[in-house]
């Protein structure tokens, strides 16, 4: 078998009355990601870390911030065209580990579901997909609560 791993990372300002939407589950708190699409800045690190595998670019080059095509669209939508593609090129998702920055609120209650709406969106067993939450403990952009940071790590595999 032959492997390939891929490395993504995403930042979202956080702004107050807008939706957060973290790996595809909605966290109500009054708080939320400014961006073109719905924000979820997990998915887009895991798109680019999916991509980052296959030197296939980046999810500003596949879906532009510039198109309206994207505006608002549902992150998860994103990481299924992202799936398709590495399918497409004869790979298969092995593994997923997603770590969030985020001060405030704290997620740690939403991990189990955002690992499962992950591993239904990629196709793979939950116990494939690891969601992980940090603060920084107040230091930073992160530590004020002015925006979230994720990275993403992948491997991907085929015969």
């Amino acid at each position: 078998m032959e492997f390939r791993i891929g490395q993504g990372y995403d930042v979202h300002r956080i702004a107050e009355g807008l939706p957060m939407t973290l790996c595809g589950v909605r966290i109500e708190c009054g708080r939320g990601f400014v961006a073109h699409s719905d924000g979820d800045v997990a998915i887009h690190a895991l798109c680019d870390a999916l991509l980052g595998s296959l030197a296939l670019g980046d999810i500003g080059h596949l879906f532009p911030d510039t198109s309206d095509e994207f505006a608002g669209i549902d992150s998860r939508i994103l990481l299924s065209r992202v799936v398709g593609l590495v399918r497409s090129q004869g790979w298969e998702p092995v593994n997923a580990d997603v770590t969030i920055a985020l001060q405030a609120p704290k997620v740690a209650p939403y991990i189990e579901s955002m690992r499962a709406s992950l591993a239904s969106v990629m196709g793979v067993d939950a116990g494939c997909v690891s969601v992980k939450a940090t603060t920084t403990e107040k230091l930073g952009f992160v530590g004020r609560g002015e925006g979230c940071e994720v990275w993403a790590v992948v491997l991907v595999g085929r015969k």
